[in-house]
This record gives structure tokens, sequence and C-alpha cells, in this order.
């Protein structure tokens, strides 16, 4: 990435935010609060900068105002952030036809709900050498099947079963370093999701990357379970998500 060109990073925070109601039918999801003082866009925002991110884009639409209105400029954070607003829901990846003339060509898009210690700066480095138009960064979840499940053969005949079986897999995070080339492959002014998007690079044999954050942490705060997690741990997990903080205060 050439010097003359600022990191960046665009923050998806256009959502209706559904599956965290009743809390966001007043409260846009990134304002959400996870602890005493800080909201889940902030504690991104905070960790964007310490990874050496200046320019941040947040799209915008759902009570958009309330963002704006904390976030402001970004001056507080040590960022430039500018506000792009979504007329009608674009999903996903659609709002990036909105940067087109703005976005360096490479650049992170993050969805405005996600709880992590991911190194965004090893995340886009890793993804600037490969040469890829899209790496997704991705985290090992368990999902078990609390019921008997039943193997069967094309004759309806029982093969196998398993009781209550859990089931290992790699999902995305909702964090993403793209080339600005991603953009010929979404179209403009109509809603186009990061599903959309995978399966038409699949379909084209454009090379996807992962970057892998096994060891690390991850919640989706879209998601009841996550967020009642992020709001019992993060005040004891401070230190790992903001451990500058912690260097800050020793220091003095």
């Amino acid at each position: 990435m050439s010097q003359q060109q600022p990191r960046t990073a665009v923050l998806l925070a256009g959502g209706l935010g559904s599956r965290l109601a009743p809390f966001t039918a007043v409260i846009p999801k990134p304002l959400v609060p996870i602890g005493e003082r800080d909201s889940i866009a902030e504690v991104v925002l905070q960790q964007l900068a310490h990874h050496g991110f200046e320019q941040i884009f947040i799209s915008i639409g759902y009570l958009g105002h309330l963002i704006r209105a904390v976030i402001g400029d970004g001056s507080r954070y040590g960022l430039k952030v500018d506000y792009i607003s979504e007329d009608q829901p674009l999903g996903t990846v659609g709002p990036l036809n909105l940067l087109k003339d703005q976005l360096p060509e490479t650049f992170l898009l993050l969805n405005g709900d996600v709880l992590t210690d991911l190194n965004f700066s090893g995340l886009i480095e890793e993804h600037t050498s490969s040469g890829r138009t899209l790496t997704v960064a991705t985290y090992p979840r368990q999902v078990k099947i609390d019921l008997g499940v039943l193997d069967t053969d094309p004759q309806g005949q029982v093969v196998g079963f398993r009781e209550k079986p859990s089931y290992d897999f790699y999902v995305s995070m909702g964090v993403y370093a793209m080339h600005k080339r991603v953009l010929e492959q979404i179209p403009e002014n109509q809603a186009f999701g990061f599903d959309q998007l995978m399966l038409r690079l699949l379909e084209i044999q454009d090379p996807i990357g992962t970057y892998d954050w096994g060891q690390g942490r991850w919640l989706d705060i879209g998601r009841h379970d996550d967020f009642a997690e992020a709001q019992k741990t993060f005040a004891v997990d401070r230190a790992i998500y903001l451990p500058w903080e912690a260097q800050s205060s020793n220091n003095d």
C-alpha cells in the first residue's frame, strides 16, 4: 500500500439490528453498550486506530443520526470519520459502490457488531501480500444439534444414527480485507450481500483467502447469546480487547 493512501476501513452500521430487538428499537446496534462507558462501535474504532488505520467510512441508515452524534468526526480516536447514507438498504457489500471514488486500492470492510481482538493490521498486510481480491477473517465455531440425527439411504432406510452430535465449522467473522477491484462484482443501486459476493467470486474462480483467528476472541454482538456473553465478560477481559490502555496506565 502506498504511503499516499491512508489505511482505510468501512464500518457497516446501517442495519435495523432486528436480531437484537428490543434493544435496537431505540438504539442502533453499533451503539448498544457492552460496558459501563463503551459501545461496540467505539471499541472497534479504538482498535482500528491502534492498528494504524486513519480513514474510516461509516455506512449509516436506521437511526444514523445517533451514530453521527456519538462518533462525530472521529478526532477523539485519532481518526478521520466520514459517513455515507443508505437511502435504501444496500446489504453488506452494496454500500461500497457509494465509495467507489474514495476507496484506496486495499481496505477493510467490517460489520458494526463485532467484538474481537483480531489483529486488523495483520489481516490487511497478509491480504495485500497475497494479491487476492478478498480475504475473510475466520473463526472456529461448534454447533450442537440437540436432537437425534438419522442417516438414511435413497430408499429411506436408516444406515446410521447419532445422538445430539456436534459439528465444527469455520465461520466468517464479519471482517474482510478487499482489493478495490471487488467493486466490479457488486451491482450499483441495489442490495447486495456478502453471501452473493462470495458465490460470484467462486463462480468466476477468483481465489478467496482466509485469515484464521482461532487463537483469539470473537463475539457477534448481533446474536443474543454473544451479546449476553459480551455484557458478562467485557469488563473482566477489557485488557484483551484494549491492551494498550493497561500499558498506558502502567507507564503513568
